[in-house]
């Protein structure tokens, strides 16, 4: 069960990286844009690691604070809910 969970969790990492990759280059160009609804669902659903290491390596959202403060915020949420759920499990 545990080795499914790491394999989602880092597979939405990866997804999330590349979508703000995506979404910069889209913003350089002025193509369509992927929403940040859509970005918003992608870290709720726990890729927002990927998602912070993308936005500082991509230079992207970094000035929207809701971006800068909320992932992180939403990473400590997920983090403490894995922990609290694997202790409630196996402690």
């Amino acid at each position: 069960m545990i080795s499914w969970f790491v394999l989602y969790v880092f597979c939405l990492n990866i997804f999330g990286y590349i979508l703000m990759g995506i979404d910069k280059k889209r913003a350089r160009k002025g193509f369509y844009r992927i929403s940040e609804r859509a970005l918003w669902i992608i870290a709720l659903l726990g890729g927002t690691v990927g998602m912070i290491i993308g936005m500082y390596m991509f230079h992207h959202k970094t000035k929207k604070w809701y971006f800068k403060f909320g992932l992180p915020f939403f990473m400590l949420l997920q983090i403490s809910s894995v922990f609290y759920l694997y202790d409630f499990q196996y402690g």
